[in-house]
Order: C-alpha cells, then structure tokens, then sequence
C-alpha cells in the first residue's frame, strides 16, 4: 500500500513539474474553422483567445485546395506559422481525420495548448484529442485568466466556474462571442505544407444545407428570433418580414424547433447556436434557461411578449408587453418610416 501510495505521489509531482515546464514555455496550436475559401469569423475570436495565454501561436488549417485560406491565416496578426494540410481527404472533414492530424502536428512540436472555437465539429473532434493525451477538455471558456486558469459556464449558463487545469496540455474550446475578433492583415507568418493519412474510420456521405441571402446566423448584427408564441410555422412569415426590413438573422428558440414551426439550423441556446449581435428582438419567447445560454450577452435585447411574468424580461434592455400578432406587424410597417 506504501508502495503504491509512493507512486501515486510520484505521478502526481511528475504532472505537476511538466505542467510548470510548459507554463514557462506556453504555445498553443488553434484549430481553424473555415469552408475551404475564407477562415470562419469564430477563428479570429480564437486567435485573439490564444493572445491571452501568450507565447506562440501557430494555426491548423485542413481541407482542400485551402491554400488561400492558409495565407489569410498567415496574416493574422500574431500567428508563427500555419501548417496546412491541403487533401481530398480533409475537404470534407470528419472527427477521426481531424483528430489523427491535430495529433501528429502535437507530437512534432508538443504544444502546452489545443484550442478551436466552440463549433460543432470542434465539439466532436477535441474530446476525442483530450482522450487520446490522457487529459481533461475545457468546454465554452469564457475567459482565460491565466495560462492554467480559465473562466467557463455551467448549470446552462446560470453560474460560471473558474477552473484551473494541472494537466499538461491544455485542449479547449472557446466560446465566440466571449472574445473579440483580431484585425486581419499585419501578421507575418510561415504557411508550412503537411501531409497525414485519414484515419480510415469513417466516411462522408452527404449534407443538406439550408440555403438563404440573410446574414448568417452566428456572424450577424442584429437576429429577429421566434418562440412557441408564434403557434405555427406559417407566422414565421411575420419574423421573415421584420428581419427583412431590419437586415437581420432568423432564429428561433428551441421550443419553436421542436414544436416543428422552423428547421433546427436556426436554434438558439444551449444546444443550438451562441449568439451575441447588436441587437437581439426575441418575438413569444418565454426565456427559458436554454435559450438565454445562448443569446444575454447580446448587447441590446428587445423582448415582446404578452405575458409580464415572461423570464425573458429580466434580461431584456427594452420590454414590450403586448399580443405579438398586433405588435410585429406594427414593427414592420413603421421600420423605415
């Protein structure tokens, strides 16, 4: 028992001495998000991210024919190098291609951090990086204070925790909305080509996308977004044409999701989109915990419900109480007047 007790000791100073080494020595390898032509907007939150730990930052980038995408990556303003890992078989990536080559880039260079923003492909890629190293993941961090210390959220977005992480490597996902967008351009680093074998563990079929001229979702200013209060898929007409006049997203809550009213492309909160635009007009949204995870740091929220008691006005900057069927058409019509 002594024995194994002086071993277990051991193990524990060991992870502490190489989690001190890699504090002196911070480095951290960004996972790129992006469609094979341009770097998604949530990168350049993951690189002003990475800013915070400090020490060198260097970029991911897999796909194919992306080398424009490498460049781009390479004028981010405190990027050392991207490695671009241009092939057929990361065109349409899958969890256990992404996941192979994250760890060969690792084991070349040993970086103390893994971070890509809080997509749903990183949200199925990272855990499975974390396992493979032995370590914990960091999920949605809100804020880095320090290079072992990070702010994240739990019980859906009603507390934040603040954890600090022995483990040697740190592996992680940041949320996009928590952290501001680099400048593009200024940055000078190395494009380096790398090549790496599928895992041979899966296979893309297909995809459908939903097809629309509105601003996406995640990136946009201003989100119009609907609840149950709407009772059908066919009053969504109302939200489409407000959005319209307003040059806006559509959203909607979970509730109108599973209620069939819209497609779920375009659910908001916990477990559908993270938002934070300019303005966010939430139109019969109650303001479940779920929903609210996904959109209070938006930076002025209109709420127009007809229920006074409706949680969604404890966050709301602007209320208004009143049978959205009167009041959104009344929006419309005077919206440009």
């Amino acid at each position: 028992k002594k024995e194994k007790r002086g071993e277990k000791m051991n193990n524990r100073l060991l992870r502490s001495f190489a989690a001190a080494a890699q504090a002196r020595f911070a480095s951290t390898l960004i996972l790129a998000e992006h469609n094979n032509v341009v770097l998604n907007p949530a990168t350049l939150s993951a690189v002003m991210a990475a800013s915070k730990i400090g020490g060198d930052i260097d970029m991911l980038v897999g796909g194919a024919s992306c080398g424009a995408v490498a460049e781009q990556a390479a004028k981010l303003p405190g990027i050392r190098k991207v490695f671009c890992a241009d092939s057929a078989v990361f065109g349409k990536p899958v969890a256990e291609d992404i996941e192979k080559l994250i760890l060969q880039i690792h084991d070349a260079h040993k970086y103390s951090h893994i971070l890509a923003p809080a997509s749903a492909s990183a949200k199925a890629t990272l855990p499975r990086v974390a396992a493979k190293l032995d370590v914990n993941q960091l999920s949605d961090v809100l804020s880095i204070e320090a290079e072992d210390t990070f702010v994240r959220p739990i019980y859906a977005g009603n507390a934040l925790a603040t954890v600090k992480s022995a483990d040697a490597v740190k592996v992680l996902t940041i949320r996009p909305t928590a952290f501001e967008k680099v400048e593009e351009g200024g940055g000078s680093g190395v494009v380096e080509a790398v090549s790496c074998e599928g895992a041979g563990l899966s296979t893309w079929k297909s995809e459908e996308l939903s097809k629309s001229d509105r601003p996406d979702l995640a990136s946009a200013g201003t989100v119009v977004a609907g609840g149950r209060g709407m009772k059908s898929g066919e009053n969504f007409k109302m939200i489409y044409d407000l959005a319209d006049k307003l040059g806006a997203a559509v959203g909607a809550s979970r509730a109108a999701v599973d209620a069939g009213y819209i497609g779920n492309d375009l659910q908001i909160g916990q477990t559908g989109k993270v938002v934070a635009p300019q303005l966010y007009v939430a139109v019969g949204i109650s303001g479940a915990i779920q929903h609210l995870s996904g959109m209070k740091d938006s930076k002025t929220i209109v709420a127009i419900n007809k229920d006074p008691d409706a949680p969604i006005f404890q966050v709301a900057d602007v209320g208004l109480v009143d049978d959205l069927f009167t009041a959104v058409p009344a929006m419309t019509a005077a919206v440009g007047k």
